[in-house]
């Protein structure tokens, strides 16, 4: 069920944004991979059993991504995931992707929870531990054709309340996806907006450990 035709990873690093150039600058990497898309141009009922396929493909990614930035996992304060679906697929094909994208970068950061058996929409998850990953991925997707482009959302890893982590990272892979395609997207940050100001709940402030505060 899993045809891969390219990777595409990106990094960029953001001394200033027309203020005071960044004692480090912020890092911000995406990944995609362009995938045969296996229900497209039909309507499938059940389209379920893709996502356990997806797993392992969320977990090689979020590694290379990780790779790619060239810094440990305790660096990577902000993550985020997308899809774009191919002209003969439909948007539903993109949110296959909620949890292998988002638990993949999860674990790979520290969350200590456990995931049931999401395949059949039936699992729990338990409460990870402070620290380690415990908001969930912001997500986007939409239909679109060759090189598409996605803004896909960051929020802090452990608060989605955090003002100062409420960014975006504009993802295109060149040529992709093609009709019965879909690119699938993981992005991740070290930090806050380069030059935050506007107040709000500060990472250092984070105190309830519930993933929203």
């Amino acid at each position: 069920m899993i045809e891969i035709r390219r990777i595409f990873t990106q990094v960029e690093e953001i001394h200033h944004e027309f203020g005071p150039v960044a004692a480090t600058p912020l890092l911000r990497g995406a990944i995609g991979a362009v995938l045969t898309n296996p229900f497209a141009g039909r309507y499938e009922p059940d389209i379920l059993p893709m996502m356990d396929e997806l797993q392992p493909v969320g977990v090689e990614m979020a590694r290379r991504l990780l790779a790619a930035m060239q810094v440990p996992a305790a660096r990577v304060e902000s993550y985020g995931k997308g899809a774009i679906i191919g002209a003969d697929g439909e948007l539903e094909h993109g949110a296959l992707w909620h949890v292998p994208g988002g638990y993949a970068m999860r674990e790979l950061l520290g969350w200590k929870g456990e995931l049931g058996s999401y395949s059949r929409g039936q699992g729990e998850l338990k409460t990870g531990q402070p620290g380690n990953a415990l908001a969930i991925v912001p997500s986007t997707k939409k239909v679109g054709g060759p090189g598409a482009t996605l803004d896909v959302p960051l929020t802090n890893i452990n608060a989605s309340y955090v003002r100062s982590h409420f960014d975006a990272m504009e993802v295109r892979v060149a040529g992709a996806p093609a009709a019965k395609e879909i690119v699938f997207i993981l992005v991740m940050s070290t930090g806050p907006r380069v030059h935050a100001r506007v107040g709000g709940l500060a990472a250092s402030a984070i105190s309830k450990w519930d993933g929203l505060r």
